[in-house]
């Protein structure tokens, strides 16, 4: 057990051989046995409080409470610290160790499962933590792989074995492996027993997709890769029984290489939080310098003169070393004003229902998770799959995105791939044609066309042109070697779950869809080996043998195949992009190639997405020559890739061009609208997609991000550094001259600053969209000309990148994010969108047809891209809005209670004297204000959801940051100091000449202490009250309740009771009470309270009157529409006989004919918006947008505003 975490140097390059545990141990590589667990009984609470004070809070605290401890120092209990900080940590360490509990179970459960060991020629049952590298196990089916194997054997012909990798990826399809020949036929125990080969490969990585090695065996080697692995965590499926030799074990494995820890995001509040806590953390010792000055010369002038009955404590001997004591005092009983709890409680939350209520921001950002998690509107009851909040860090970042980088293939469409049309020698197919031979009409689809002449069709295949199926009953040779090519080049494999029932399982969607096609008509792929595929063509079984799979990737972006047919022709099949293949044809081909072409931009232009399929024959001495290399170039220790796809290079040209294929993605549901709703709340989106130009751009106009009413469409195609930059260049240029003609006097200035330019081209009127390919783009990101396509792109509404990698996609965000002060949002479904995903601020996933990797590695999740809107309009602006009304609120209410003791130190000899008594202080922030806040931060609302979606210019705040800022802090500072000036001072003038009702002095100082905490409490409920904009029954039930348990624990603090259990702690007894029966201290506390209220209420009535924002308006028109109704429900009241007048005429407005005709029907034409919009005021965030240089389509003239107000 001890080997688990032992530290190893790391490795240049593993050597392993089979069955010789003494030689793989020289090497000290690791046991498989894993540890995720951190501690153990031992260790558990060194560590654990090692871990917790590396927290600033918890540092902080423990160092408040040092300084507590120190007489001379301090004027508090020790308590005060030292309870809340043993309750964070006794918490946070029962939530530590229930965790590593369930940790170390896990461990002990996997460690202990079983597995049969070969040894000695014997197969044994041992512990997985007991296997070694270099042993040969055997596995069943259905049991997990216990460590990363080399496939020796299976029960399948060939060594064959189907595996599911969802643990590894998230795919659920099964993928197929191979053992390499030479090793496939050690099927028995003995000959597995004599196997003595070694293998030199790779050191331990996280690369799932590759592996590199060589098999040294009876003074031959072979290449091995990754087709050759069973990786740890997958499921063997379908495959009775498999040996495997072990090359990684434990943590070397490649799915434990894969457990590190995620990058941590936060949010722009968090940040601002970081710059502001230093501020606050300075003016606190600010006041500590003030107040220990005024100690020094309080007691060098005056506290001199008493010193024989005030004399200093014991080691103080100067009035300067009583003003050092002094600061640190002071610190002590001002620390409060510092929210270090608050500051550290905005960490990372992970969704368990361990958390300490006193960390308030956790637990408000815990609801809001929870909402969305519960939110049944985002739920997809077709997928049975709801939104999941995968992180508790990022929500209110929800609602401040200004970017949306978005995937299209499964994002914005289906990802459910239909054969539409295709293109074969020259003729096109797919076109929809009625009784007559003509195309027919939108609407006017006549019957698909009937497969019932295969009894192996699928059913639910459907295609609407004839003419195809009659090519291939005519005999038509090149329409037979077009569908020969879909059922022999793919990597799908079949599964025949009874005679004729044939269900195909394919890595993509497209493979799927075009194997399908074949199979109806008539070239059915049946089945495959490693060396054979056996297709049905036209009713006849033909088995080809399978020489060599060339395969895609994303840079080759291609595939073929090389089979020998049953006549002994060699040839060459290959389908992929036609930017790919076109330029790898014979020359011979260029007439057909011009005609295939016009169909390829015919069928992209309908949104269709497109591959070219070609062919190639090969000699027989060629081929021979060029397989000797290809096996060279496999077993090759170095560069071993490149000289494979230096060969497949050569293999694959001078093809011969078959025709093309065009598969329908369908819009998903939802999709043009989401789109209009989230552009009109100014989110800017970019589409990022590895499909060929005409095919996105045409998704652009389906789902409205491009539109006719565009000024213009820049389209960006260069090859070179130079091309691209001119493209850029005139782009720009084109939109100043655009905006000069339209009056906005701008001038286009080529030596602009980087700054200034950008600024000035947001600012443009028009709208624009750049439609950039990935050639283009990878010339546009380089350092010297990224900005340059940065500022170009940013004035366009929308933005498409084309035939992007990966690699470009976060590129485009990272470029975004660095040069642009903006949130960013990347969502995506498959694997090529995760580094896009987890470059963005915030990560979306999709849960679709290409497994869950995106959304293992995204901070949000659900089924439909349509749920991109609720999840930032409505959750997102919601806990923006929330998050910053709590912040606001903590501020004040700190400042409030925590000056009132500056302003007293100048009337208490500077002696760090406290106001409040000490349970008061303790209980403040966790008992009385606690609750009516948290209810605040979890359920408050401006407006209500539906209005959130009707007015997405509800949004702009947030991407403005209006509602938390360095302003906004200040403010609520100013607030809280004025309101402790007021409590301060209102009561001690009082007091100063105050008597009870028998004429005694009422002036004594625990009376003050008792009127100034009954009016903090009291102006601060009175002050959530008015900040609440949403009552349930919880806030009504915090706001009274937190109130009544203050009187409640005020009276039994000074009750009788209590006195005689403990006289020292509470000494005051009946204070309370006597206190609060004097009218006088009544009169003070409502005096208090009206003037700290009073100017908080004018100036929102007045700026409501004055200036009002546009959630003042929607809430107004909803009390109209409110009123409206009950107006209406009044009039119904009253008979009204005989008219049966139309209510047609009563219920639409003049214009919204042309308003939907004209493609613009998402704006609102409600009687109280346009008044609304008819305000002075109207174009306040316009004016603030223009500011800060965002949007030029929301800043305009004055003139104009009103109008864009009107968007929604």
């Amino acid at each position: 057990m001890e080997r688990c975490a032992a530290r190893r140097a790391p490795e240049e390059e593993r050597r392993v051989r089979a069955n010789a545990r003494e030689y793989n141990e020289k090497f000290q590589y690791a046991s498989n046995c894993i540890k995720t667990s951190k501690y153990n009984i031992v260790t558990f609470l060194p560590v654990n409080l090692f871990e917790q004070f590396q927290e600033v809070a918890n540092t902080y605290f423990l160092f408040l409470l040092i300084l507590q401890l120190i007489p001379q120092i301090s004027s508090l209990s020790w308590f005060t610290t030292i309870v809340p900080l043993v309750l964070v940590l006794t918490i946070t360490a029962v939530k530590d160790a229930t965790d590593d509990y369930f940790r170390h179970k896990s461990d002990n459960q996997v460690n202990n499962r079983q597995s049969q060991v070969l040894i000695g020629g014997i197969l044994q049952q041992e512990q997985w933590m007991n296997v070694r590298v270099g042993d040969i196990i055997k596995l069943e089916n259905n049991q997990f792989v216990a460590a990363d194997l080399l496939l020796l054997c299976s029960s399948e012909p060939h060594g064959l074995c189907y595996i599911e990798t969802a643990e590894l990826d998230g795919e659920t399809n099964m993928k197929v492996r191979q053992a390499i020949p030479v090793t496939s036929e050690l099927g028995d125990t003995s000959k597995l027993a004599r196997f003595d080969g070694e293998v030199i490969c790779e050191p331990p990585n996280n690369k799932l997709d590759k592996f590199g090695g060589t098999l040294y065996w009876k003074e031959n080697k072979y290449p091995l890769s990754n087709q050759n692995m069973l990786l740890r965590g997958c499921v063997l499926r379908n495959t009775e029984w498999c040996f495997g030799l072990v090359i990684f074990a434990g943590p070397d494995t490649k799915l434990m290489q894969n457990s590190g820890r995620t990058k941590f995001k936060r949010t722009s509040i968090d940040r601002l939080m970081n710059t502001l806590v230093l501020w606050i953390f300075g003016f606190l010792v600010c006041m500590g310098v003030i107040l220990a000055i005024g100690n020094a010369i309080w007691e060098h002038e005056v506290g001199v003169c008493f010193q024989i009955y005030l004399p200093w404590d014991e080691g103080v001997h100067s009035a300067f070393f009583s003003g050092f004591l002094s600061f640190w005092s002071y610190i002590i009983i001002l620390n409060t004003v510092v929210p270090i709890s608050l500051y550290v409680s905005m960490g990372s939350v992970t969704l368990s229902p361990e958390l300490s209520l006193s960390h308030s921001v956790e637990v408000i950002r815990l609801g809001h998770s929870y909402f969305i998690n519960w939110d049944k509107k985002m739920y997809c009851a077709k997928r049975r799959t709801p939104a999941e909040a995968r992180t508790t860090t990022l929500n209110e970042e929800l609602g401040q995105v200004e970017y949306i980088f978005s995937d299209k293939t499964g994002t914005l469409t289906q990802n459910i791939m239909v054969f539409s049309k295709c293109s074969v020698n020259g003729h096109g197919y797919g076109d929809v044609q009625d009784v007559l031979g003509h195309k027919a009409e939108l609407g006017e689809r006549p019957e698909p066309v009937d497969f019932s002449f295969n009894p192996l069709a699928d059913p639910r295949f459907q295609f609407w042109d004839p003419s195809l199926l009659e090519a291939v009953k005519l005999g038509d040779p090149h329409v037979h070697e077009f569908f020969r090519l879909l059922s022999l080049c793919h990597t799908v494999m079949s599964e025949e779950k009874s005679e004729g029932e044939l269900y195909y399982k394919a890595q993509s969607p497209d493979e799927g869809a075009l194997v399908t096609a074949a199979r109806n008509f008539g070239f059915v792929f049946r089945s495959r080996t490693p060396k054979t595929i056996t297709v049905h063509e036209l009713g006849q079984a033909i088995t080809y043998q399978l020489l060599a799979i060339l395969d895609f990737n994303n840079i080759r972006k291609r595939m073929s195949v090389i089979v020998r047919s049953p006549e002994g022709k060699i040839r060459l099949y290959c389908k992929g992009a036609d930017t790919i293949l076109l330029e790898r044809l014979h020359p011979i081909n260029q007439d057909l190639t011009n005609v295939t072409t016009d169909h390829l931009n015919e069928y992209a232009g309908e949104g269709l997405r497109t591959l070219v399929l070609a062919y190639k024959d090969l000699e027989e001495g060629y081929y021979e020559d060029w397989s000797e290399r290809l096996h060279r170039a496999g077993s090759a220790p170095e560069a071993r890739e490149d000289r494979l796809a230096r060969l497949y290079d050569e293999v694959e040209r001078d093809m011969m061009l078959l025709g093309a294929t065009a598969i329908e993605d369908k819009l998903q549901q939802g999709v043009p609208e989401t789109i209009a709703i989230l552009t009109l709340a100014n989110i800017k989106i970019w589409v990022l997609t590895g499909d060929k130009q005409e095919t996105a751009v045409n998704i652009g106009y389906s789902c409205k991000m491009l539109t006719d009413d565009m000024t213009e469409v820049f389209v960006v195609t260069g090859h070179t550094v130079l091309e691209v930059r001119e493209e850029l260049r005139k782009a720009r240029e084109k939109m100043m001259d655009a905006s000069r003609s339209m009056g906005n006097g701008f001038s286009y200035q080529e030596k602009l600053s980087s700054s200034k330019l950008t600024s000035v081209l947001e600012a443009i009127a028009g709208e624009y969209a750049l439609v950039i390919n990935g050639h283009s783009l990878a010339h546009a990101l380089e350092a010297d000309m990224e900005v340059e396509f940065l500022e170009t792109a940013c004035a366009c509404k929308a933005v498409i990148c084309c035939r992007v990698t990966p690699l470009q996609k976060a590129q485009v965000v990272e470029l975004v994010k660095k040069y642009k002060k903006a949130v960013t949002l990347a969502i995506g479904d498959g694997a090529n969108d995760v580094s896009m995903i987890k470059t963005a601020h915030i990560g979306v996933g999709i849960s679709g047809q290409e497994g869950i990797q995106a959304v293992l590695a995204s901070d949000y999740s659900f089924s439909q891209f349509k749920f991109l809107q609720r999840l930032l309009l409505v959750h997102g602006r919601w806990s923006y809005l929330r998050m910053c009304k709590f912040l606001c609120y903590f501020f004040y209410k700190n400042f409030a209670f925590t000056m009132v003791h500056f302003w007293f130190g100048f009337f208490c000899g500077f002696s760090a004297q406290t106001v409040y008594d000490q349970y008061f202080i303790t209980l403040y922030n966790i008992v009385y204000t606690s609750l009516p806040v948290l209810a605040m931060g979890v359920f408050d609302q401006d407006v209500p959801e539906q209005r959130s979606m009707e007015y997405p210019k509800l949004y702009e705040p947030g991407q403005l940051n209006l509602l938390f800022n360095k302003r906004e802090f200040f403010i609520c500072i100013a607030q809280g100091i004025y309101t402790s000036v007021l409590m301060f001072f209102i009561p001690y003038g009082v007091f100063a000449d105050a008597t009870r009702d028998d004429g005694a002095q009422l002036a004594d100082y625990q009376s003050f202490a008792v009127t100034v905490a009954t009016s903090l409490v009291i102006v601060v409920s009175v002050q959530i009250g008015l900040d609440t904009g949403f009552w349930t029954a919880i806030n009504h039930f915090f706001i009274w309740g937190s109130l009544a348990a203050y009187f409640a624990i005020l009276f039994a603090m000074h009750s009788d009771g209590l006195f005689q259990m403990f006289p020292n702690q509470f000494r005051f007894v009946g204070n309370a009470q006597n206190t609060l029966a004097q009218p006088t201290v009544w009169l003070t506390i409502a005096l208090t309270t009206v003037v700290c209220i009073m100017p908080v209420v004018a100036f929102r009535f007045l700026k409501l009157d004055l200036k009002p924002e546009l959630s003042d308006t929607v809430r107004y028109t909803q009390l109209v529409r409110k009123k409206q109704k009950t107006q209406h429900r009044c009039m119904r009241r009253v008979g009204r006989v005989g008219s049966r007048r139309s209510g047609y005429a009563f219920s639409h407005q003049e214009g919204f004919g042309e308003l939907i005709m004209s493609g613009k029907n998402m704006r609102l034409s409600s009687l109280a918006l346009s008044s609304f919009a008819a305000r002075p005021s109207a174009g306040w965030i316009e004016t603030l947008r223009k500011k800060k240089g965002s949007d030029g389509s929301t800043a305009g003239s004055p003139s104009a505003a009103p109008d864009k107000m009107l968007k929604v």
